[in-house]
């Protein structure tokens, strides 16, 4: 029976001896294998690797995925014109010296984003203050963005971090200017619309002057144009009655007696003192005594 527990004894640890000596490293991590303290390997590649037990070797796992660093509260920067403003950024990072972060930080995060923190807002510094609001709001706001992760790559490196973007989240004013600088920009558009406004409405008398002119200029033409037609119509007209008249004067004589007629009786209300006898009323002489008769 003691035989039989010995051997148990020592399957049991052989087999923690065994598992001791094997460790899996997952793709979304890196592993330090440490040999009594000192750093003695480092491994990237997933998947099994074997290492001596305990205490001999021991391994740490650090995080290789992507990150996000945010920082907890807007940094107040300077601008070039000595205007305060306040600048919320986040940055992505990830480990690639395992090694290098290690001696940094001893894989400490907090150590990490604090480090990472300070080079961003050093970085924010000095760009902000070269530059001007409008710059860092809208006109410049890609080249700050850049040259900030540039400058903050470049420091991460050497503690073994790739820098993968820096984004500026949120540019304003601080609370105590921006009802200035609002009232500043309203003053600043309302002059530019007055502005526009007043070009406009020379811009619109120029337009309408220009219009009543040729408007004038079209009526006249077409008024001169209109009698020259009058004028040709007329002549044309009496050519006509003239070579149709002709032929027979008293024809002629007795259509303008019936034109006269019709113009001076339009009105049966109309009075008219006029003697019987005159020339006027010949053809209405002519038709009582019969003395018109039509030929056959």
């Amino acid at each position: 029976m003691g035989r039989l527990i010995s051997s148990v004894i020592v399957v049991v640890v052989a087999l923690w001896l065994f598992s001791s000596t094997i460790f899996v490293v997952d793709q979304r991590q890196s592993a330090i294998v440490f040999a009594l303290g000192e750093v003695k390997q480092v491994i990237n590649e997933p998947g099994l690797h074997f290492k001596l037990p305990p205490p001999f070797q021991n391994v740490m796992y650090l995080d290789k995925r992507i990150q996000t660093l945010d920082t907890p509260d807007a940094d107040r920067f300077i601008t070039a014109e000595k205007m305060n403003v306040l600048v919320d950024a986040y940055v992505k990072w990830r480990v690639v010296d395992p090694r290098l972060y290690f001696v940094s930080f001893g894989a400490d995060e907090r150590r990490t984003q604090d480090r990472l923190s300070q080079i961003v807002k050093a970085a924010l510094n000095d760009e902000i203050t070269k530059r001007t609001v409008r710059e860092v709001i809208s006109g410049e706001r890609n080249k700050v963005m850049d040259a900030i992760q540039l400058r903050v790559a470049a420091e991460a490196k050497q503690i073994g971090v790739e820098i993968i973007d820096v984004r500026l989240r949120r540019v304003d004013y601080v609370e105590q200017i921006n009802n200035s600088v609002f009232e500043r920009m309203k003053s600043e558009r309302v002059r530019v619309a007055n502005e526009l406004r007043s070009t406009g409405g020379a811009e619109s008398e120029k337009i309408r002057a220009d219009a009543d002119r040729q408007r004038v200029v079209i009526l006249a033409e077409a008024y001169r144009e209109s009698e020259k037609l009058r004028g040709a119509g007329d002549a044309k007209a009496s050519q006509i009655y003239a070579q149709a008249f002709g032929q027979n004067p008293d024809f002629y004589k007795f259509y303008r007696s019936l034109e006269a007629y019709r113009a001076s009786f339009k009105n049966r209300h109309d009075l008219m003192v006029v003697d019987p006898n005159s020339e006027f009323f010949k053809y209405f002489k002519g038709v009582g005594n019969n003395s018109v008769s039509p030929k056959k």
